[in-house]
């Protein structure tokens, strides 16, 4: 290896998350056994338009947020650990590209197949989550109701065991004299 002794290794693990149209989180792992007292994030296009070098020292962070990128562009990043004597080698290139801002351009989300795909199976894993969330709140609804039910026909059954005589002259409730007839008659 050419690196020195007292560099420490390069970053391991770098992985791109959090991607949006115009920023997104690189994160990586540091072997263990070395002081690294800060990092270095080397980031640029592709296409070699713009190149940025991020330096961050005093900090154990392991990611870092890249910022203010184009959308719907290939960037490629390198990450180095900076150690109390110098630079570790930088990581392995790792290559991402950024999201189209599909909100702003919706006549051209159909040129990015990828995207749009992506696109259709979070809507589709959404529609199904709902889904399942009415299904639930129906068959909780339709439990409550047989419950109702149930208590209902238990209640009218013991109405019309106990109070026959009450329930009858539900067909005379206009006249006003009834009632009081209806408790003689009870009587």
């Amino acid at each position: 290896c050419s690196a020195h002794p007292d560099r420490p290794p390069s970053p391991v693990n770098v992985t791109v998350t959090q991607l949006k149209a115009n920023s997104a989180t690189v994160s990586w792992d540091v072997p263990e056994g070395d002081v690294v007292i800060g990092y270095a994030i080397l980031q640029q296009r592709q296409d070699g338009q713009m190149q940025r070098f991020i330096r961050e020292v005093n900090t154990t962070n392991r990611a870092c947020v890249l910022w203010d990128l184009a959308e719907d562009a290939d960037y490629i990043i390198q990450v180095q650990s900076i150690g109390l004597y110098g630079e570790s080698q930088a990581s392995k290139r790792v290559h991402f590209r950024t999201l189209k801002e599909t909100d702003r351009l919706p006549s051209n989300s159909s040129n990015q197949g990828d995207i749009t795909m992506e696109g259709l199976d979070k809507d589709r894993q959404l529609q199904t989550g709902e889904i399942i969330i009415i299904v639930a709140v129906l068959l909780m609804w339709a439990a409550v109701i047989a419950l109702f039910c149930r208590q209902y026909d238990i209640i009218k059954d013991n109405d019309s065991n106990n109070n026959k005589e009450k329930t009858k002259p539900s067909s005379e409730h206009s006249t006003p004299e009834r009632p009081s007839g209806g408790l003689l008659r009870s009587k």
